[in-house]
């Protein structure tokens, strides 16, 4: 059995200081850790944790040390993608010497956990909120995905390529390359899932025969409000996470940020 940990939408910042004036972003991931080694208890070992963007909200050096640090105990591989509050050339500096991310161009990557693959993707248009899966992007995927058919994969980018309902995060969603995406998903006849962030919230859906899913924001919450005049912002809930499990097929629990009061007899 192979099982991975994801989290996303950290969105740090430098130590002491807080999003939007209000949020203490820093406090949640250090909670989260508590949790992650408790279920480590429950569930077993896990192979590596995986985020899915927006580690920073600033795209600073400092924002990404202290995401580094906080998770540093608990002494797991880590692999992660960009999001639009990411910035290429700090989130490449921070974590280039663990060795899967490109030396130049796009954060795409590839990470063998065998019998599982892990394929990163870089949506990032900087200085926008609305991501892209370019051409240079999907021609990665579609070469990796060439060279493991047959291999289970977990497929990781931060812009969810589907409309999720909640209007004002859609309106800076996908903006290209979902139609080749679902040719590319549809060709690959392994057991394959696509995992996004950015929505701060757990949606699922299916792409070319295949789940695709977000995963909630350690930080914070978006309400989902399909109105067209629901209020913008954020809601201060604590999303958690998503364990992903592969053994013959894969399994995805959404795992609370706190334990939570028991187990009590019934």
């Amino acid at each position: 059995m192979t099982q991975v940990l994801q989290i996303s939408d950290t969105h740090l910042v430098q130590e002491g200081a807080l999003v939007s004036g209000t949020l203490d972003t820093a406090s949640p991931l250090q909670r989260l850790v508590m949790r992650i080694t408790e279920l480590q208890e429950e569930v077993g070992a896990l192979d590596a944790i995986i985020v899915s963007g927006d580690l920073s909200d600033d795209g600073s050096e400092k924002s990404y040390e202290l995401f580094k640090s906080i998770l540093s105990p608990l002494n797991l591989p880590i692999f992660a993608v960009p999001g639009n509050h990411d910035q290429r050339a700090p989130f490449r500096t921070a974590f280039f010497k663990s060795g899967y991310l490109p030396k130049s161009g796009k954060l795409n990557w590839h990470q063998a956990l065998e019998p599982l693959q892990l394929i990163g993707l870089d949506t990032l248009i900087e200085g926008e909120g609305g991501g892209a899966l370019d051409s240079e992007t999907l021609d990665f995927l579609d070469a990796q995905l060439r060279k493991i058919q047959g291999s289970p994969v977990i497929v990781m980018f931060h812009h969810p390529p589907f409309n999720t309902g909640i209007k004002f995060m859609d309106s800076i969603g996908l903006n290209s390359g979902g139609e080749r995406l679902q040719e590319i998903l549809t060709s690959f006849s392994g057991d394959l899932i696509v995992v996004c962030g950015h929505i701060h919230r757990n949606i699922s859906t299916q792409i070319g025969g295949h789940a695709v899913m977000t995963a909630p924001s350690v930080c914070s919450s978006f309400l989902y409000n399909i109105h067209h005049d629901a209020p913008v912002g954020f809601l201060k809930q604590e999303g958690g996470m998503l364990l992903h499990r592969w053994h013959e097929g894969f399994k995805s629990i959404r795992i609370e940020a706190t334990r939570g009061d028991g187990p009590f007899a019934f």
